[in-house]
């Protein structure tokens, strides 16, 4: 992940290089050539996904002469997403981020003991009828809408048999299916409440600055502000839902007409023209991908 684009634009190189410094250990060799078991774990897998996206945005910068204050009117992320949206936007220096992603993604697999939590999308039904499901499933156990994702996909997270038995509901509660999600824990519920505590910790010793563009919270689908805001906002989102439909909706009614997904895969864009048809999205991750963002643009 992420190699094409090092090897194509030295701005990129010098992005992961300076990740390898702030880590102390090769992140860079890691994403470039695995294994994909050790890639994929979560401690891992979050900072070198925020280097690629934030190689190819600084790539866009240093050598097209896009800067984002000038190319886009907000930024927004999901889960992870949004402290690529925040660093992106300046409030946080490169290396403080990536430090940062990484402890998140040791407290979140510290939470819970694998196996003891677990995650499902439910395919084809609205919120309502998945906060419906939610209360006849949960019976006592911690169940949770961990991501609101778009119309007809809602993903619940909890104790592993919680989400069993919202699954075998699903049918019932009008969803076409349930899709048992490969996850390491079980996020956005309150069983990330012990890396929540360990993320308030985190972002209490660092440097917060006011974003230069502004940036979309997924716990309340509102702009993010003040340093404060930001860091509390950061806390909510471990264990909060995240509100990816409304963040996109509030999108429009402020009159945004076009995405930008700068990072690996077209989730995102697909989750967008769900929301809104009218959305016109284009894809950065390969550098072929950036060539046509700079003509774009």
């Amino acid at each position: 992940m992420g190699r094409a684009v090092r090897d194509a634009f030295p701005a990129a190189a010098e992005t992961w290089e300076e990740v390898d410094d702030a880590l102390s250990f090769a992140l860079s060799r890691l994403a470039f050539e695995g294994p994909d078991s050790d890639l994929t774990r979560t401690e891992f897998a979050q900072p070198a996904l925020l280097t690629h996206s934030l190689a190819l945005l600084r790539v866009m910068e240093r050598e097209g002469g896009v800067t984002i204050d000038r190319a886009a009117q907000y930024a927004a992320g999901h889960s992870l997403g949004e402290y690529t949206a925040l660093t992106a936007a300046g409030s946080f220096s490169l290396p403080d981020a990536v430090r940062l992603v990484r402890r998140r993604g040791q407290a979140m697999q510290a939470a819970v003991p694998v196996g003891e939590g677990t995650m499902a999308a439910l395919v084809g039904a609205d919120l309502a009828a998945a906060e419906a499901l939610v209360a006849a499933a949960a019976a006592g156990d911690v169940l949770a809408i961990g991501n609101d994702n778009a119309p007809g996909q809602v993903v619940v997270s909890g104790t592993a048999a919680a989400v069993d038995r919202a699954a075998a509901l699903a049918h019932e509660h009008g969803f076409r299916r349930a899709i048992h999600l490969t996850v390491s824990a079980p996020f956005h519920c309150a069983l990330m409440e012990p890396a929540a505590r360990e993320m308030e910790e985190a972002l209490g010793g660092l440097t917060i600055r006011p974003p230069a563009i502004s940036v979309i919270a997924n716990v309340n689908a509102d702009e993010m502000g003040a340093p404060a805001t930001i860091r509390d906002l950061l806390v909510a989102q471990v264990t909060g839902r995240v509100r990816w439909r409304e963040s996109m909706e509030r999108l429009r009614l402020d009159g945004v007409e076009a995405l930008v997904e700068i990072g690996p895969g077209k989730v995102l864009s697909g989750l967008a023209r769900r929301i809104d048809r009218g959305f016109e999205t284009m894809n950065v991750a390969e550098p072929e991908d950036l060539e046509a963002l700079m003509r774009a643009l």
